[in-house]
């Protein structure tokens, strides 16, 4: 299993339901797509968005996750999208 994180600062501060409007703009763009085992969007509640998304795998990720993509994500928000992969080989899950 692959994560990758996704960080954008925002260029200002975007009130709350600003950036939850354009969370749930994306989020059906995401419905479906191969591999994508969960995404979380995340907002610090400032000045900083992102994702955190698991995949299957890393050829997966890096099929959606272009350079093309992050310019895209990035540009929605006035600034610049950082990607990390990080493998992820053990899980945790309480529920």
């Amino acid at each position: 299993m692959i994560t990758a994180f996704v960080q954008i600062k925002l260029p200002t501060p975007q009130p709350r339901d600003e950036v939850m409007a354009a969370f749930e703009a994306s989020a059906p763009n995401y419905k479906g797509a191969a591999g994508l085992l969960r995404k979380y969007y995340l907002y610090d509640g400032i000045d900083k968005v992102g994702g955190f998304y698991v995949w299957k795998d890393k050829t997966s990720a890096e099929a959606v996750h272009t350079q093309d993509w992050l310019d895209h994500v990035g540009g929605r928000y006035g600034s610049v999208a950082e990607l990390t992969y990080f493998e992820a080989p053990i899980l945790v899950d309480n529920e």
